[in-house]
């Protein structure tokens, strides 16, 4: 096992999210162009992953709550969780599925759709993505439910080049697409996730402010790091700098809990995501985490998570397609 302890005792606040940021990364799920003429409206379903939408022409977006918000020419909406939301032409225009447009697959992971009736045209590039970490992961609870991508633009100027070079892609229909359209997503999803961190991520308090401590935010990084190191409250008290005592209070005064209880945290939920992602057997899950016992891990396991493991390892995740549902 690595042991990445010596990166952290001279690093800065900004090394510390720099290590939060360098694990969470996108998987290209799906990806589509929509060329849709007025009147048209669909209906997206919640699901796994999270839904992206860049806008080439006007339409409206619909959020959970019945609130409209107009989308025009070069705008670009992130939703993290893949909350249930809806584009349509103009706000209250009749809302279907996406399937019952005209569908074609252009290549593995790549879709052409067209529709609507006969008035003015736009052309939506529409992805689904998923974040190669657990749900839980506190940057993904922080993100909101909709994230305007174009209001970051003026911090990552990068960010419009990306997206149009990812809606050539899918027009062109060349071989090995899909594999572009993942790593220019994996930029794009660095770009954001960065741009709103800096913005603020609207969390001055709780769990960012820990991460920005100069102190403790490398303890946090260290643990998210390398959750299978072999990690005691004295070790972690070396990643601060200090006794093990001074330590252990101020990590409790800023995280809110103690450091033993937040470890172990991390430490399911990165289990959770080997049984379901990566389909390893809870022996060796528990192995990895440094449990003597499959059953020590499974009861520390559910304490956490809320379920065994059992129910992760033997349920495939579900479906991530265009018109997927949780």
């Amino acid at each position: 096992m690595l042991d990445h302890s010596s990166k952290f005792p001279a690093a800065t606040t900004d090394d510390s999210l720099t290590e939060m940021l360098r694990g969470l990364r996108l998987d290209g799920v799906d990806y589509g162009r929509c060329e849709l003429a007025a009147p048209w409206g669909i209906r997206f379903p919640a699901q796994e992953a999270a839904r992206f939408h860049f806008i080439c022409g006007v339409c409206w977006l619909r959020v959970p709550d019945g609130e409209w918000i107009e989308l025009k020419r070069g705008d670009a909406v992130l939703l993290p969780r893949g909350i249930e939301h809806a584009l349509a032409s103009a706000p209250g225009e009749p809302l279907s599925p996406l399937e019952t447009y005209s569908v074609r697959e252009v290549c593995r992971c790549v879709y052409d759709v067209c529709g609507g009736g006969r008035g003015e045209t736009t052309i939506l590039f529409c992805g689904s993505l998923k974040f190669n970490v657990d749900a839980m992961h506190p940057l993904l609870r922080l993100m909101p439910d909709v994230m305007r991508i174009d209001a970051l633009t003026a911090s990552e100027p990068a960010i419009p080049h990306l997206l149009e070079a990812m809606a050539r892609e899918v027009g062109a229909s060349r071989v090995g697409s899909g594999g572009v359209l993942a790593r220019l997503a994996d930029v794009l999803a660095a770009l954001i996730i960065r741009s709103w961190v800096e913005h603020g991520c609207g969390d001055t308090s709780g769990w960012m402010a820990a991460v920005r401590h100069p102190a403790i935010g490398r303890v946090i990084a260290a643990i998210h790091l390398d959750p299978e190191k072999n990690w005691t409250v004295d070790s972690l008290a070396k990643v601060m700098g200090a006794s093990r005592s001074g330590f252990a209070q101020q990590f409790r005064s800023v995280v809110g809990e103690t450091p033993a209880r937040y470890l172990t945290q991390v430490r399911m939920h990165q289990a959770r995501q080997w049984l379901s992602r990566d389909r390893m057997r809870i022996s060796v899950v528990a192995r990895h985490l440094g449990y003597d016992s499959e059953a020590a891990f499974s009861r520390a396991f559910k304490r956490v998570i809320g379920a065994p493991p059992s129910h992760y390892r033997g349920a495939e995740e579900p479906g991530l397609s265009i018109g997927s549902e949780k």
